[in-house]
């Protein structure tokens, strides 16, 4: 009886025993702080004094080089705009319409008011268009009486073709889905300028569904 007394203690020894190894050895495995994390976050810079601020601001508020490019387009001009419905529209919808082209704001801004009739209905659009010191992206906005949202598209200036391409995206009234929206306009010669705009079919291939090219007016 002794002797089973005795194993019985041994095997309880054991067990708490077992049991305390087993603790410790969770105790290695708890997560610790990761030291390598927090050497890799980036160390906060250090504020601006008022004269470096000042000088920021200063660049960012005046107008440059591509602002005056804008001003080129100051005026009116005749439009003749060509629509096509998809992408294998052979027999487009043609209408001619009138802009008129000037800048804001002390130059800042691009503002296009363009007006017509189309299907039937008179329409009038207004273009916002700017040049972004800091982001150094080209912005767009786009408003017209055929719809109550706002398209916005930024992107780049190609000096060489002289051509901006700028991206965004619309949500489809028909569907209530967003989908990509793409458009080029192109200084063609002092007096001649090309916009196109790219839509989507539902599949997701990419077709012209605008052309319009606006001749200044003498």
């Amino acid at each position: 009886m002794k002797k089973i007394i005795l194993s019985a203690a041994a095997l309880l020894l054991m067990t708490v025993a077992c049991k305390k190894a087993e603790d410790k050895a969770i105790d290695t495995t708890t997560p610790t702080t990761d030291t390598t994390a927090i050497s890799t976050e980036e160390t906060p810079s250090a504020p601006m004094d008022s004269v470096a601020m000042m000088k920021a601001w200063k660049a960012y508020a005046t107008p440059g080089t591509i602002h005056k490019m804008l001003a080129d387009d100051n005026g009116k001009w005749d439009e003749e705009m060509t629509m096509y419905m998809g992408p294998d529209d052979t027999k487009p919808m043609k209408t001619k319409m009138s802009a008129e082209s000037k800048m804001v704001l002390g130059g800042r801004y691009q503002h296009t008011t363009h007006t017509g009739m189309m299907m039937g209905q008179p329409f009038e659009g207004i273009g916002t268009v700017a040049y972004n010191n800091a982001s150094k992206k080209i912005e767009s906005t786009w408003t017209d009486n055929m719809g109550t949202g706002i398209m916005f598209m930024s992107g780049t200036y190609d000096e060489a073709s002289k051509t901006m391409e700028l991206k965004g995206e619309c949500t489809d009234p028909m569907t209530g889905k967003v989908k990509p929206a793409r458009e080029t306009f192109q200084i063609v010669d002092a007096n001649t300028r090309k916009m196109e705009m790219f839509d989507v079919t539902p599949e997701g291939k990419e077709y012209k569904s605008m052309e319009i090219v606006m001749t200044r007016k003498k």
